[in-house]
């Protein structure tokens, strides 16, 4: 089967980290980290599996809308959910590591690939057009000068879904 979203070099850096990710939970599980309260050691818990949650959330926002045809307002939601995934990711390996993870040498390789991520996370955006949409009426991801309450919602809809010569 054919999935050419893999074939993004965003996908593949996702693919990377999310690699990445569970050989770091998986020393993590092993390693005896610092804590003095249950509180702290749920607090460690947590950020292990969201770790774990936000890997897989990047790889799989961006296989949603990896077509160029997707509709802009769906591209930006994803994109939107997988940057704060990756900052998420950025802010449990702090809390890791102000929990005394020892092996601060893999956050760190994984601090550069989340910025080499977001770098091409970058280019990516700049890509998406915002010219294919359909109106957000929650009034987030409209192209410039477009009105999320028009009174008609198929006025400033830059497509016709019917061939205007068809009069049946």
């Amino acid at each position: 089967m054919s999935r050419p979203w893999e074939k993004l070099p965003l996908f593949q850096k996702a693919e990377s980290i999310r690699t990445l990710v569970d050989s770091i939970v998986e020393i993590a599980m092993e390693s005896e980290m610092e804590y003095e309260s249950e509180a702290e050691g749920e607090m460690i818990d947590s950020s292990i599996n969201a770790l774990v949650d936000n890997s897989l959330i990047i790889p799989a926002n961006i296989a949603g809308v990896w077509n160029e045809d997707t509709l802009y307002d769906l591209r930006m939601e994803n994109a939107t959910i997988i940057r704060l995934a990756a900052r998420e990711i950025l802010t449990d390996l702090t809390t890791l590591e102000s929990f005394g993870f020892k092996d601060v040498e893999y956050l760190n390789v994984l601090r550069e690939e989340m910025e080499e991520f977001r770098v091409l996370f970058a280019e990516w955006v700049k890509t998406f057009d915002p010219w294919n949409y359909i109106i957000d009426r929650w009034g987030l991801f409209n192209p410039p000068g477009i009105n999320y309450d028009d009174s008609d919602p198929d006025d400033d809809l830059p497509f016709n879904e019917f061939d205007e010569d068809e009069e049946d």
